[in-house]
């Protein structure tokens, strides 16, 4: 069995109503279609890397490649842990997780997108508050970090309610502009004073030597 040699593929996190997994690759291709039917508003620019705006197939080409890549380009050292969104069984997003030289550091980043129908439910936020039990709980990590467009009121709504608190800003260009996001961390004392959803795992253990951590 190809887990056997990437055990990745039976992580799961559960919550009351989520699962987060690795998608197959006919779940993968459901997962594209969602992207490419809209994940936020028309008008709307939320992510630095204009992913979303082009037509649908190139938005459904571009989750399956960046899968792709994230898989096969994992190292300890360096790992980007993508996992499918699944509510009521059905494919509805992707989140990511990803870190450098974490078994030092102990820091994650965090990343989402949802499909546009499901927005406005809490998912968002219940999803990454699993991604964190996952680093604070589970993998040990010290802080997470998030970098948002001051005007991303979704996503700057998630990281206020799982107590995210502002540590600065950063300046990129997009479309020749300079645009600002704001840097946003979650340390592990204020994870632990935040009510947050139970969340389950499987299959953990023999993934974290793929995490750069000891067994």
């Amino acid at each position: 069995m190809i887990a056997d040699y990437w055990p990745l593929l039976d992580l799961q996190l559960m919550t009351e109503r989520l699962v987060l997994r690795s998608p197959n690759d006919d779940e993968l291709a459901a997962l594209a279609g969602v992207a490419a039917r809209g994940v936020h508003a028309p008008g709307e620019r939320p992510y630095l890397v204009p992913w979303t705006e082009g037509t649908p197939i190139e938005r459904a080409v571009h989750v399956a490649q960046q899968h792709w890549r994230r898989r096969g380009e994992w190292t300890p050292q360096s790992w980007e842990l993508e996992l499918g969104l699944f509510f009521d069984g059905q494919p509805v997003g992707m989140v990511a997780m990803r870190a450098q030289d974490f078994r030092v550091r102990r820091e994650v980043k965090t990343e989402s997108w949802l499909g546009i129908d499901y927005h406005r439910r809490g998912l968002g936020t219940e999803a990454r508050a699993a991604l964190l039990h996952l680093a604070f709980v589970e993998l040990g990590a010290e802080s997470a970090v998030s970098e948002v467009f001051q005007d991303n009121a979704g996503s700057q709504g998630v990281s206020r309610r799982l107590g995210y608190r502002h540590d600065g800003i950063s300046r990129d260009l997009r479309d020749g502009d300079v645009t600002v996001s704001d840097r946003l961390r979650l340390d592990r004392r204020d994870w632990d004073r935040v009510d947050r959803p139970d969340v389950a795992v499987a299959g953990l253990f023999p993934c974290l030597p793929l995490f750069g951590i000891s067994r």
